[in-house]
Order: structure tokens, then C-alpha cells, then sequence
């Protein structure tokens, strides 16, 4: 397709030149099915609604319940510190070799059985589905969805398998001695090289033979509303070992255990689920998986399959959303915008947009300053106008309408990202800034006048009367724009780039358009820009 054509596809009509005269219309713009919107918007957020009549069924039998289910649980953790006393008794740590057999056989019994008694006296009711898989068949455990602090039952039922834990937990009073009874793997978040540590620690007791206790890990890495599975983080499935899926439901008219980013909080929760009459917990041993011999050279590969599976099991979608995404919400809270302004599903857009963390968080900064007085945190086009100090025209519309990927006249976060990677970062080259340049340098005497800018702005936004002097002033320290300046801001504000090539692509169009007598006297901008036009058209139309 000829450099013309393809302008036509995605440009938007000019006054002046000469397009919008034909009667046509700004066409839709082809949206790539990768980059459709999720379909769980937001699996950080839970909205439990309490009415009337269980209100006052909490307040009546919290009178009882609450203050006796406290007392149970506190005895029970104390009964059950001594046993995790021995089990731990002059080992570090962070543990080289597994706790001895004498110590495994006098306290595991005792912990399990407390464990089970530890739930029962918090009210639940537990309903197990198929058969737990032993060391030898499957060293690793995957829990799905992992929605709330209460899911540590399926490390009861498992047999206490270790858990993967932060290196805090294991520090706490109290609860820090019955978390190391269970021989986690602990994760430190000062310590560089953490993950990879934590991973070789998987790897190491995984493939010991079943020397070590089996691994419990939830591979989601945060808590979610269980209506989706988010990413699955590789750590589980880099040993390449099989994996037992166990999953997990609460099929309770009043959700009082999800705990997520927003919502209750753990004491809230904790009140609310004692002072139930009783709350049913559903934890299904799937099948084991064994990974294929492409899936053990290839962990992601191997968790999208097994989430795959535990989704279908569950009848729920799968999302790209990861733990990232949260503090993504919890930087759009503190820059004034809603929590779920942040969400971009990270697994997604980082990979298919080649950007990390940083980068991202980056341009979150950049929209807050755009969108921080927009209704909801979205941008409309006359926030878009504001930011880029330019009037609502048909180039800016048609630049709005190709970040506004959904069409429904705003501009989210994640909309805005991927506007920025898919439409400006590829305009900005090297090559498309000294195009620009020269556009705007009528005299070419390697300086941009205000005169100049304010004269190329107006006919490429097709608005006469146009004030520049705003834009003029952010990006010349003096008199008059340099190249250096102006590769600067172009490269700092990429948004302006497609607003050029949109420009040069329509002039080239404009040109070619003409009858042949006119094509001979392009216009001073069209020259400077392709100087060969005639033989670039007349290749493009044998092209086409």
C-alpha cells in the first residue's frame, strides 16, 4: 500500500488540503483483539453488601459467637506453639536441610489435627473434592483463586506443605514460630537477589526425591475477588516438575472472607466471619500435571496451561492482571486519580509493548497530570486539547479517536499507554523529528521562529487564528527553536509526533491528488519534505 493510502486509513481530514472536500469521513481505525479491554475490569475490589436483616442476624449472634470463637482460636494457638516450639527448636532460620524425622513425627500429627480444630472453631465448613497427590507424584501444590488470609486451609487439608512466605512472617511473635513448623521458603524484599533465590530454593526441594515436604504455592501472588484468574507467576513451574491444582471455593451467600486492595480489612473480615452461623469452604484436589517436555524448557507456557484448566474448572475467565497492577492502583491513589485508574493488565501490555515497571509508572505520572481534574480519572478531548495546548480540531479529534480505543469519547490509563507505545513512540524517530524540523524551518536557516510554528500549526490543525505562543515558549529557551530543543520536547512529548506525520502524510496525499498540470508545482512544505515526489507516486501507484 502506498505511503497515500495508508495516510487515508489513519490520518484524519485537514482543511486546507484537500481531503475533507472529497466528503470523506474519518474511517474506524482496526483494533488489534490482543489489546481488548479485559473481561473482569478490576479482580482487586470487592463490594460486599450487607443489608438489614444480616446486620442485625451479625449483631445477635455476634453477642455469642464472636467472643467464644476468639477464646477457641487463641487456646488452640497456644496449644499448638509448643509443637512448632519443638519442630523449630535450634534451627535457623532459613533452613539448609529438612526438619529431622523424630521432630516431623511427634509435632506434624499434633499440628495438623490442631490446624483442622483452628477452622473448625472459626466456623467453617469444609467440603473436600478428589484425592491429595503424594511427594512423589506431584512435589508442588498450585492454590487458585487466592482470594483471602483464610485460604491457609488448603495448607491444613494439603498435609502442611511448606508455603512460600515474606521473611516478616517469620519474624512475628508467636505466629512466626508456627510458620517456620511448616519449613517455608521465605522471601526477603530487601535482598536484591531474592526471587532468584526463592526460586532456586523451589527448585532445590522439588526435585529432592522427597527428602523435603511438598510445596504450597499460590502462583497469582495477591489476593483477587476469585472472579478470574490473574497471571500466574512462573516460580511454581520453573522446576518443571508435575504440579497438583487445588481449588478453591466459598459458595456463601455473604462473602465475609475476600480480601482484597479494596474493600474490608482484616479485622473487619475476621468480625464479620466469626459472627456467621457457619461459612462453607469447597477444596478440590485437581488431577496432577505433568508438564511436557516444551513445558519444562518453558514454565510460562506451563502455568497458562494449568490456569487455563483451573479456569475452565471453575466456569471463570483468565486475565492478564498481576500484582504489579496493584501497585500500579495503589500509585494512582496517591497521585489523586481512582485506585483502578492503574489497571493495565502489567502481564499484557509489558510483554507485547517491550515496557517494564518503571516505564509504565512513568507514564501513569504523565496522564495523572493530564486526567487529575477529568471526570473519574479519564481523559476527554478537551483535557487532550488542554494538555497538548492546542484547539479541539478534526487532526486532534482523529488523534483522540485513535488513543480512544473502546469509542466512548475518553481516554483511560491503559488506552493512553498503549497509545503512546503503538502510535507516537514509532513516529518519533530520528528520522520523522528532522522531517518535522525542516517542515517547520520555512527560511532553513536552522532556527523555528514563532512566526513559523504558529504558521505550519495553523494550516496542519486547519485553524486560522490559532495561539501558539504557549506551546512556543515550553519549547524555546530563547527567541526562536533549535534542533536540539526541538528533538527534546518532541522526544519528551511524543504525542505531538502523529499530529506531524499526519501532517506530512496528508500533504504528500494532497499532492498526489492533484491533476498532473498542478503536481508539477507541488507546494514549498511538500517539496521540502519529499523533494522526488513525483517518482515516489508514480512507484507507489505500481505498488498499489
Amino acid at each position: 500500500m502506498s505511503r497515500c493510502a495508508e495516510a487515508a486509513a489513519v490520518a484524519a481530514t485537514v482543511p486546507g488540503a484537500g481531503v475533507r472536500d472529497a466528503g470523506l469521513r474519518p474511517p474506524m481505525v482496526p483494533r488489534q483483539a490482543s489489546f481488548f479491554p479485559p473481561p473482569v475490569p478490576n479482580p482487586f475490589v470487592q463490594q460486599t453488601r450487607i443489608g438489614a436483616a444480616q446486620r442485625a442476624q451479625i449483631f445477635l449472634l455476634g453477642i455469642i459467637l464472636l467472643p467464644l470463637r476468639a477464646l477457641l482460636v487463641a487456646v488452640i494457638v497456644l496449644l499448638a506453639w509448643p509443637f512448632a516450639a519443638i519442630a523449630t527448636a535450634c534451627c535457623p532460620e532459613k533452613l539448609t536441610h529438612p526438619i529431622t524425622d523424630w521432630r516431623r513425627k511427634i509435632t506434624q500429627p499434633a499440628l495438623r489435627f490442631l490446624g483442622r480444630a483452628l477452622f473448625f472453631s472459626m466456623g467453617f465448613m469444609v467440603s473436600v473434592k478428589g484425592k491429595i497427590a503424594s511427594p512423589s507424584e506431584a512435589p508442588i501444590f498450585v492454590g487458585a483463586p487466592h482470594s483471602t488470609f483464610f485460604d491457609g486451609i488448603a495448607c491444613v487439608i494439603a498435609g502442611l506443605p511448606s508455603l512460600v512466605s515474606r521473611n516478616e512472617n517469620a519474624q512475628a511473635p508467636l505466629v512466626g514460630r508456627l510458620l517456620r513448623a511448616v519449613q517455608p521458603v521465605l522471601v526477603s524484599r530487601v535482598d536484591p537477589d531474592s526471587r532468584k533465590n526463592t526460586i532456586n530454593e523451589i527448585i532445590r526441594r522439588a526435585t529432592s526425591g522427597g527428602e523435603w515436604p511438598q510445596i504450597l504455592v499460590f502462583p497469582e501472588g495477591t489476593c483477587t475477588n476469585r472472579s478470574c484468574l490473574i497471571t500466574f507467576k512462573p516460580g511454581a513451574f520453573i522446576p518443571g516438575v508435575p504440579v497438583q491444582p487445588i481449588l478453591l471455593r466459598y459458595p456463601n451467600k455473604l462473602d465475609t472472607v475476600t480480601w482484597t486492595w479494596q474493600g474490608y480489612t482484616f479485622l473487619q473480615l475476621c468480625v464479620l466471619t466469626f459472627c456467621q452461623p457457619f461459612t462453607k469452604v469447597e477444596v478440590e484436589f485437581m488431577p496432577v500435571q505433568v508438564p511436557s517436555d516444551e513445558e519444562k524448557h518453558d514454565p510460562v507456557l506451563f502455568a497458562s496451561r494449568v490456569r487455563n484448566l483451573m479456569a475452565e474448572a471453575l466456569g471463570i475467565p483468565v486475565t492478564d492482571h498481576t500484582y504489579e497492577d496493584c501497585r500500579l492502583m495503589i500509585s494512582a491513589g496517591q497521585l489523586t486519580l481512582p485506585m483502578e485508574a492503574g489497571l493495565v493488565e502489567f502481564t499484557k501490555i509489558s510483554r507485547k509493548l517491550k515496557l517494564d515497571w518503571d516505564g509504565i509508572r512513568k507514564h501513569l505520572d504523565e496522564y495523572a497530570s493530564i486526567a487529575s481534574s477529568a471526570k473519574g480519572g479519564r481523559i476527554g478531548i478537551e483535557e487532550f486539547a488542554e494538555y497538548l495546548k492546542l484547539p479541539v480540531s478534526d487532526v486532534l479529534r482523529q488523534l483522540f479517536a485513535l488513543f480512544d480505543r473502546n469509542n466512548d469519547g475518553r481516554i483511560d490509563f491503559r488506552e493512553y499507554v498503549i497509545g503512546l507505545a503503538v502510535l507516537c513512540n514509532p513516529a518519533n524517530t530520528e528520522e520523522i523529528i528532522q522531517v518535522a524540523f525542516k517542515l517547520f524551518d520555512v527560511d532553513e536557516d536552522g532556527y523555528i521562529t514563532e512566526g513559523e510554528f504558529s504558521t505550519i500549526l495553523q494550516a496542519s490543525l486547519g485553524v486560522p487564528d490559532l495561539d501558539v505562543s504557549g506551546l512556543f515558549k515550553e519549547i524555546a529557551q530563547g527567541d526562536s527553536i533549535s534542533y536540539d530543543e526541538f528533538k527534546s520536547f518532541a522526544l519528551k512529548h511524543p504525542e505531538y509526533a502523529k499530529i506531524f506525520t499526519t501532517y506530512l502524510d496528508l500533504q504528500t496525499c494532497h499532492v498526489f491528488s492533484l491533476p498532473n498540470e498542478v503536481q508539477t508545482a507541488p507546494s514549498v512544505a511538500s517539496n521540502k519534505v519529499s523533494p522526488e515526489n513525483h517518482e515516489t507516486s508514480t512507484s507507489d501507484k505500481k505498488e498499489d
